[in-house]
C-alpha cells in the first residue's frame, strides 16, 4: 500500500481562484492512501494574458484531476522548477507545462529527471515544453517522451485542425471529434524505434501553414519535402519506455481558451492518468467544460 505525507508548499498566487481551494495548501500535512501522486509543474509567464497560461492550466488540470479521476492526487508546484526538488522524488508522473527551448527549466536537471524516468516515473509535456535543443536534451527527450520539437526541423504554425478520429488507445477513450484554433507544433524529431509511440492527433495539415519563410521555427526544407510527400503530421503522441514508465506529447496549448474545447481538455486529463499507470475507463473521465469565467479567473490578469 502506498502512502504519502508531505508537507507541500504552494505560492500565495493559487490562493486567488476557487480552483485553487480545492489544492493542498501550504503547511497541510497531507496523508494519501493508494493514490498516484501527479506534480504539475507551471514555466513562468512569457505571454500577454491568455496565452501560455501554464500557472492557470496547471491549476485547471489539477483540479480536474483530484476531482474527476479515481486514484489521483495532482499537485501544482511554484512556477519554474521546484525549488525543493525531492516533491518529484516519489511522483508518479510529471506534467510540465512552461516555455521551452534553449530555456528549458529542466534542461540544468536532465539527470535527476533521468534517474526518475529509469525507475518508471511518467512524464507528459504540454506545447512548447516539447521542444528542446538538439543533443543531450534532445535525446533525452527521445528516451524520456519518445519525441520533441527541434529547431530547422519541427515548426509552430497557428491553425485549425479538426480532429475527428482517433486511434484505440487508452488515452483516446471517449474522447469526442473537435477542432481548436492554436499554435499547433507538427514535424516532430520522433525516435527512430517507433514501434512503442502511437500518434494520438494525426493528419494532413494545409499547405497554409508553410506560408512563413524558413527559419528555426516558421519552415524548413525536411517539412516541406514531407508535406510533398503528402505525409500526414503528428501533433500529439504515446509512448511507452523500455524501462516501463510512459510518456505523452501534447503540442496545443498555447491558447488558453481552448480548455472550453471538450475533446482537448478530455484527451490531456486522460493522458495524464495513463501516464501514471491509472486506468483510462472505457469512456474516459469526465471534465467538465469550465466557464469563461472561471477561465479568466485563472489568466495571468486576474491575479
Amino acid at each position: 500500500m502506498k502512502k504519502y505525507v508531505h508537507y507541500f508548499l504552494l505560492i500565495p498566487l493559487l490562493i486567488f481562484t476557487s480552483a485553487c481551494n480545492e489544492l493542498p495548501k501550504a503547511g497541510v500535512e497531507l496523508l494519501v492512501t493508494n493514490k498516484k501522486k501527479i506534480v504539475l509543474i507551471p514555466g513562468n509567464d512569457s505571454h500577454g494574458p491568455g496565452e501560455h497560461e501554464h500557472l492557470g492550466g496547471c491549476i485547471l488540470l489539477a483540479k480536474l484531476l483530484n476531482e474527476q479521476v479515481p486514484g489521483a492526487y495532482a499537485l501544482v508546484t511554484e512556477q519554474g522548477w521546484p525549488k525543493d526538488t525531492t516533491v518529484l522524488d516519489d511522483a508518479d508522473a510529471i506534467v510540465m507545462y512552461s516555455d521551452g527551448g534553449d530555456g528549458h527549466m529542466a534542461i540544468p536537471h536532465l539527470e535527476h529527471l533521468d534517474r526518475l524516468m529509469k525507475k518508471g516515473t511518467g512524464l507528459l509535456n504540454i506545447h512548447y515544453a516539447v521542444e528542446v535543443p538538439a543533443g543531450e536534451a534532445g535525446d533525452y527527450f527521445l528516451k524520456w517522451v519518445g519525441g520533441y520539437f527541434e529547431i530547422y526541423w519541427s515548426i509552430n504554425p497557428f491553425w485549425t485542425p479538426g480532429f475527428d478520429s482517433f486511434p484505440n488507445h487508452p488515452v483516446t477513450h471517449g474522447v469526442p471529434p473537435f477542432e481548436a484554433r492554436d499554435e499547433w507544433y507538427y514535424h516532430m524529431r520522433f525516435n527512430e524505434d517507433t514501434k512503442d509511440l502511437v500518434p494520438i492527433l494525426k493528419l494532413h495539415p494545409p499547405m497554409s501553414t508553410l506560408d512563413r519563410n524558413d527559419g528555426a521555427h516558421e519552415g524548413n526544407p525536411h517539412v516541406r519535402a514531407a508535406m510533398a510527400r503528402n505525409e500526414p503530421q503528428v501533433m500529439a503522441w504515446a509512448y511507452e519506455r523500455p524501462d516501463g514508465g510512459r510518456g505523452f506529447g501534447f503540442t496545443g496549448g498555447h491558447v488558453h481558451n481552448n480548455w472550453k474545447v471538450d475533446g482537448f481538455r478530455k484527451l490531456v486529463v486522460n493522458a495524464i492518468a495513463w501516464v501514471a499507470k491509472i486506468e483510462v475507463p472505457d469512456t474516459g473521465f469526465d471534465t467538465p467544460t469550465p466557464t469563461r469565467e472561471e477561465l479568466d479567473k485563472l489568466c495571468k490578469n486576474s491575479k
